[in-house]
């Protein structure tokens, strides 16, 4: 009887393999940010990786140190440039217009008070005064960006300018011909001067030294960002020396030594030479630009005194206010006790003894101007009006022939300030020249030195 086959045995259960836990997904194009960071937690537990992570940070000190000085040196740069060369000239543009204007309307009363026999020095002198007001007009619009505050007054004196012209210019044809219309028309001319040019011509002057002030400010305020960085670099460059001093008995690192050195100059050229700098400007500002201020003050007063001289006698007896404006600006350019005037103000700005004493003479001449405007309003008075007119337009011992001479001393002493302000402005800048350029190569130096520094510790623990 057959026996029956046995069956195979089973083959033996393979042990059940287990899930392989999911792995956090990493950013492509590098490891994750956890990993580097456990890498250089890892690298700074040990001497070569602090050594390495001290040179990157002093590296970084110093490139930003540099940056930051040769930004601010350059935002002051930048600012005391825009003092000597816009907005300075912008401001005294704005004062010579004032003063042409002014000045123009007084030539147009002298003239008319000369009748038909209109001296030709002074037709020349009122057409100068109108093209020289004109031209800077015209350059001030040129300069404008349609946003400064002086654009508005620039365009109310650009359409009022010819009006005033054509109205001169009426009262000059109806003199002529001698019909008492003339005076109507010139004091007309003479109330859109004042009334409307002058104001508009002050409001520019303002608003220019205004912005002139801002650029001041801008030019001298202290560079804190650039010298704090300095102060924290030098601390963290001599901590880093006394460390390795430390720990390894060495005194000197002559890498660090260098970058340490290149930040002392770098700060101290950021110290001396804005302070050098700063202090220039301060000359140019109170030697020479608030100067032009006071001056320009004085003189638009004497044109103003001037301008209400001539239409006093051009009312024939009905010009009680415009003796009363002449009075008040004398008032306001001799001063009280208790007050000082424009003339005492701009002989304590004037420094040296040039501006002083073209000052004094401006004051000499104010002062006979005075007192032969009391001699004419004597003769109006009395009745002697062709006698009031010689004693205020003639040639010779005439208001207008002192006034002339205030005219010249003030022009003179204007120069002069001027002068001053753009030497003391010019060396204010100059102290700044370079310095931008040499904070940073300074930097860089500075940070190559450190890494040559760590890299020579580094190569000890190969």
């Amino acid at each position: 009887m057959t026996q029956p086959t046995a069956a195979p045995p089973a083959p033996p259960a393979r042990p059940a393999v287990a899930a392989p836990e999911p792995r956090e997904a990493e950013p492509r194009g590098g490891p994750s940010w956890r990993g580097a960071s456990r890498r250089l937690r890892a690298e700074a537990t040990t001497e070569p990786g602090r050594l390495r992570l001290i040179g990157a940070v002093l590296a970084a000190l110093l490139v930003v140190f540099g940056g930051i000085t040769a930004l601010q040196v350059s935002e002051r740069t930048s600012a005391a440039g825009d003092v000597v060369e816009r907005s300075q000239p912008l401001s005294a543009d704005a004062a010579k217009i004032y003063r042409s204007l002014a000045d123009a309307d007084t030539s147009a009363s002298s003239g008319f008070l000369a009748g038909g026999d209109e001296p030709r020095s002074v037709r020349a002198r009122y057409e100068k005064d109108i093209r020289e007001a004109s031209e800077l007009l015209a350059g001030a619009a040129s300069s404008s960006d349609g946003s400064r505050p002086a654009d508005r007054q620039i365009e109310v004196l650009n359409k009022g300018l010819p009006v005033y012209t054509g109205l001169v210019e009426s009262a000059r044809a109806n003199n002529r011909q001698g019909l008492p219309l003339g005076g109507a028309y010139l004091r007309y001319a003479n109330e859109k001067m004042r009334g409307e040019l002058l104001p508009a011509a002050e409001t520019l002057y303002k608003a220019e030294t205004s912005e002139l002030r801002r650029d001041y400010d801008a030019a001298k305020g202290w560079p804190w960002a650039a010298v704090g960085l300095g102060v924290v670099t030098l601390v963290v460059l001599v901590w880093a020396q006394r460390r390795n001093y430390r720990r390894t008995n060495r005194v000197f690192n002559p890498g660090l030594l260098s970058a340490t050195a290149a930040a002392v100059v770098l700060l101290l050229w950021l110290g001396v030479g804005h302070t050098l700098a700063r202090s220039s400007l301060t000359d140019s500002d109170e030697q020479g630009a608030r100067s032009l201020q006071a001056l320009n003050e004085v003189w638009i007063g004497s044109l103003q005194a001037r301008g209400d001289e001539n239409m006093t006698l051009v009312a024939r007896g009905a010009g009680a206010e415009y003796e009363k404006s002449y009075k008040k600006q004398m008032g306001e350019l001799f001063g009280r006790p208790d007050s000082p005037g424009g003339l005492q103000r701009a002989q304590a700005l004037a420094d040296d003894s040039t501006g002083r004493q073209s000052v004094r003479n401006a004051t000499n001449s104010l002062k006979r101007w005075q007192e032969r405007h009391a001699n004419a309003r004597a003769k109006d008075d009395d009745g002697a009006y062709d006698d009031a007119v010689e004693m205020v337009i003639g040639k010779e011992n005439s208001t207008g022939e002192a006034f002339d001479r205030v005219d010249r001393n003030l022009a003179k002493a204007s120069a002069h300030e001027q002068q001053q302000f753009e030497e003391a402005a010019d060396r204010g800048r100059g102290w700044l020249g370079g310095l931008g350029i040499g904070a940073v190569v300074l930097a860089v130096l500075g940070a190559a030195a450190v890494v040559w520094g760590q890299m020579r510790r580094l190569a000890e623990y190969r």
